[in-house]
């Protein structure tokens, strides 16, 4: 009951002040939700919608929700199949979710990651080595995938 009254209320807060370039929603049943991240400015990702599904486990908000994206972006930290490597999205000792955050709190890190990539830690190894070494070349990547996957 806890984990249900808990989740009505975040999405109200995510429906009526949703952080700066995000929606979140319900997809049927309160468990299954759907996400879109607007691709920042000054990044690859601006101009692109980025579409994220959002599992929450029974155990929420002891476990952290499942999020990966369904739209491909080229991107270090993400991998071909939307999974995301960020800590706040995994348990302690290795993670750094805790109860206090919220499903808002990990869209929002999501976009941030996406601004800023962390090469140090990837899902994707030669994308990472791209994005260290040949800037460029990564920028150019992206800003083509975006067009191509989440374009307008």
């Amino acid at each position: 009951m806890q984990r249900a009254s808990r989740l009505t209320r975040e999405l109200s807060i995510l429906a009526t002040e949703p952080p700066p370039g995000i929606t979140c929603w319900q997809n049927g049943q309160l468990d299954d939700l759907r996400a879109q991240i607007l691709g920042g400015v000054d990044t690859p990702y601006e101009k692109g919608i980025f579409n994220l599904e959002i599992i929450v486990p029974e155990r929420y908000p002891f476990e952290p929700p499942k999020i990966r994206f369904l739209t491909p972006i080229y991107h270090p930290n993400i991998d071909s199949a939307g999974r995301i490597c960020l800590d706040v999205l995994k348990l302690p000792p290795k993670g750094a979710w805790r109860p206090s955050l919220n499903i808002s709190t990990l869209l929002t890190s999501i976009q941030l990651l996406m601004a800023e990539p962390n090469p140090d830690d990837p899902l994707m190894a030669d994308i990472s080595s791209e994005y260290k070494y040949n800037k460029q070349l990564f920028l150019l990547n992206a800003r083509e995938w975006t067009k191509k996957y989440a374009g307008q």
